[in-house]
């Protein structure tokens, strides 16, 4: 594991649960960060998803410092680009392509790229990325595929998204190959919508506890 990967997976294994937010107004960044480091959440992915992304990370960026903020549905060079020039502090793709991994290798942004098949791992660790996000982990044959990736690749380490929620976590984190989960569950859309900060808090406190060890 590279210096820059180590970095990463400290990271994610301190936030055990990292949120996947995709912001529509930006006045609701920086009361929605806020709520979510209240309930013990603090390292957070701004997806690159609506118009206002980048405005809402740099927003979260200067007003919650507790928070630690990085970019998420990099697509692209250029996206990587934004998300460094912007001070991220990590990248996440939901894939990744020849072109990608190459500008992501050659950046100093701690990265996690998107796999979903072996061929797809094959192709990150080519790159010296062996910590990657295993997405959409539950309709890509969810903890059994995980499973079956840990025999060839016993090294890398998993972040995995999509599917997973308040039920099946901490199955997921219980696998020795799984560093931390992403998921929006956290923050429902109704919830930002209606500006239901306290009950997000409730959220992620109700779920940061579930996860403790007894």
């Amino acid at each position: 594991m590279t210096a820059k990967q180590d970095k990463l997976a400290t990271l994610f294994k301190q936030a055990t649960i990292i949120p996947v937010l995709a912001i529509d107004r930006l006045e609701d960044a920086v009361p929605l960060a806020k709520a979510l480091v209240a309930g013990g959440v603090r390292v957070l992915e701004v997806t690159l998803r609506t118009e206002v992304a980048i405005p809402a990370a740099k927003a979260i960026m200067a007003d919650v410092p507790e928070a630690i903020v990085g970019i998420g549905t990099i697509l692209n060079a250029a996206d990587l680009a934004r998300a460094e020039t912007l001070g991220a502090k990590f990248g996440i793709s939901p894939g990744a392509t020849p072109e990608l991994l190459k500008a992501a290798a050659a950046s100093a942004l701690p990265f996690a790229p998107g796999i979903a098949t072996a061929s797809d791992l094959m192709q990150a660790l080519a790159h010296g990325f062996d910590l990657v996000k295993f997405f959409p982990a539950e309709s890509s044959g969810g903890i059994k595929a995980l499973r079956a990736l840990a025999g060839p690749f016993p090294d890398v380490r998993f972040c995995p998204t999509g599917g997973i929620g308040e039920a099946n976590a901490a199955a997921w984190l219980s696998e020795p190959n799984v560093v931390a989960v992403g998921g929006s569950w956290l923050c429902p859309a109704a919830d930002i919508r209606s500006a239901n900060w306290a009950g997000i808090s409730a959220i992620c406190r109700r779920t940061m506890n579930s996860l403790k060890p007894a």
